[in-house]
């Protein structure tokens, strides 16, 4: 927006600072490029000639382009959404209900029906709602569910109970988790988990007075013949602090939302600080030029890209060649970009070239230890920190090279690929090739061994590298198993991959668990439908149904954090 589309021009703006008038701006977040005059506007109000009782009123969302020196110098007042099934049910019980009260009141037959299954979808809505603050283990990507979608899902209780003679929970199960609630879902994952989530929610069982929904028994079913004010009162009667297990997690849950919500307030509080000049900024570009050394030293020169191509050639009998010279050429990039980034910003610091604004964020990123974006735009996806990625990725080029020297390894480090896309689908094509097979038909086995093999074999490929959260991998039983506490990741052994012609997956005795690169589960949206992140499933023996480990969120992560 603009001061002229109300009527006001820059001399009429310091006129208005001048009288009793409160200029008000709504959404500031929606004109992002009208923020920088917005800030210089308010700089240039002289508070000696403003009126005591001038006031600016702006509202906006969280967004990086408002001012942070409004922020500095302003009163903020912020209003949140209600957080915990404490505070959701309430809401939802206060604002929708009251709409079905005629409803309620009256005698009809499928009261005490509409009555049980209100209260376990406004549960479920307040169950969907709070996971989001478990990050990934709870969604993949946070969606941003509303009371809309609540009330349409009340209302297709209402009209399908009327309709019915029985309940008809396939039809409620469809519409509530493909249509309404899935219908925001862009994750196949995702969509997976909420339809899991919901038929624990609209389910014959739930139509009883002593149904309990978790296993403390502390969220329950009330009387047939309970009114609104009752279940206001349960409501207001339940705990203000949430059980992970109410969702369906594991009680380590609480540890990693307590890590994101302390991660992301210290994140605000650095952004929030003044840039101070002086004997800090010349500590930083001292810091920032041993660093740019340091790592300029160790990260080894390029692949010599000629030898690897003569020695791995293009081979119809082994794919996995040109999955080596493609992970060679992928690595040249970056290694070229990050010698000359650096060599750039050291020639700057000592004034030989002008500091460009990139020059001078990497600066700045190397003095925070946070991976420069010059280089994380050319690099594999990663959320570990400047020394942690510099490490990793000097473990990354040794694997690499030694399969260039050793040859094809017996088990392959699989987070050491910058695409493990495309070495997967060469283990396939290794298998069709051999056995006259179409690719199409062909899947990967699983399993998991006790021991790493010293022989690469014959079929398929073994790799080792894999993290599981959410749960952990007994290797008495074989079979997946609860985390212990505390324990949020755990190391997964070897696995054999074993490409199988027109495979048919077991039905029962397995978790079908997702692969990601990262921890954040969550990317762009490839053509195939998948998230960019989002490499595999792996079969994983369990002895629980698999519902249970989706609503735990357990997934297997190629790289943690640090």
């Amino acid at each position: 927006m603009d001061l002229r589309e109300v009527g006001y021009d820059d001399r009429d703006w310091i006129n208005l600072a001048q009288d009793r008038d409160r200029w008000r701006a709504y959404n500031c977040h929606l004109a992002p490029s009208w923020m920088p005059q917005l800030e210089q506007l308010i700089e240039n109000i002289k508070i000696e000639t403003s009126h005591k009782e001038f006031r600016i009123w702006l509202t906006s969302t969280p967004s990086p382009y408002f001012p942070v020196y409004i922020l500095q110098n302003g009163s903020k007042m912020t209003v949140e959404p209600p957080r915990g099934i404490k505070a959701n049910l309430l809401r939802a019980h206060m604002s929708q209900v009251p709409e079905f009260q005629d409803f309620l009141l009256s005698d009809n037959e499928k009261v005490p029906a509409f009555k049980m299954l209100l209260f376990s979808l406004c549960l479920f809505h307040g169950v969907c709602l709070e996971r989001r603050k478990f990050g990934p283990l709870g969604f993949n990507i946070p969606y941003e569910f509303t009371d809309g979608d609540l009330r349409i899902c009340i209302s297709q209780l209402h009209m399908f109970l009327m309709e019915y003679l029985e309940v008809p929970f396939k039809v409620l199960l469809y519409t509530a988790g493909e249509i309404n609630y899935g219908g925001r879902v862009t994750d196949d994952w995702d969509r997976r988990c909420i339809m899991f989530m919901l038929r624990d929610y609209y389910k014959a069982e739930v139509v009883s007075e002593k149904y309990i929904f978790d296993k403390n028994g502390v969220y329950h079913q009330l009387a047939p013949d309970a009114m609104l004010d009752d279940f206001l009162y349960y409501i207001r009667s339940l705990p203000l602090n949430d059980d992970p297990e109410l969702f369906g997690l594991h009680p380590n849950a609480d540890i990693s939302y307590a890590m994101r919500e302390t991660s992301s307030c210290l994140a605000t509080l650095l952004e929030l600080q003044p840039r101070v000049v002086g004997g800090a900024a010349q500590s930083q570009e001292e810091v920032a030029s041993s660093l740019a050394k340091t790592i300029n030293e160790e990260i080894p020169d390029v692949f010599d890209l000629d030898a690897i191509s003569a020695k791995y050639p293009v081979m119809y009998e082994e794919s996995l060649n040109t999955v080596l010279v493609q992970e060679v050429l992928r690595y040249n990039r970056l290694i070229v970009i990050i010698h000359s980034s650096l060599q750039e910003l050291l020639n700057a610091l000592k004034g030989i070239v002008v500091m460009s604004a990139a020059l001078e964020d990497m600066s700045e990123s190397l003095f925070t230890n946070r991976v420069p974006a010059l280089w994380a735009n050319r690099a594999y996806p990663s959320l570990k920190p400047l020394s942690s990625w510099v490490n990793d990725l000097k473990a990354r080029l040794q694997f690499l090279n030694e399969w260039i020297e050793k040859g094809i390894p017996p088990v392959f480090w699989i987070s050491g690929f910058y695409f493990p896309q495309a070495f997967l689908t060469g283990t396939l094509q290794n298998f069709a090739r051999k056995y006259v097979v179409s690719i199409d038909a062909i899947d990967f086995g699983f399993k998991v061994l006790t021991e790493s093999p010293k022989k690469r074999p014959d079929d398929g490929c073994c790799i080792w590298g894999l993290f599981l959260e959410g749960a952990r991998w007994d290797s008495d039983e074989k079979i997946l198993a609860e985390s212990k506490p505390k324990e949020l990741y755990t190391d997964m052994p070897v696995i054999w991959l074993l490409p199988e012609a027109n495979r048919i997956p077991p039905p029962t005795g397995i978790y079908e668990c997702p692969v990601y690169k990262t921890l954040t589960r969550a990317g762009t949206l490839s053509t195939t439908g998948h998230s960019t992140n989002y490499v595999v499933t792996i079969e994983i023996p369990s002895d629980k149904e698999q519902s249970h480990w989706i609503k735990r969120g357990v997934a297997l992560i190629c790289a943690l954090d640090f």
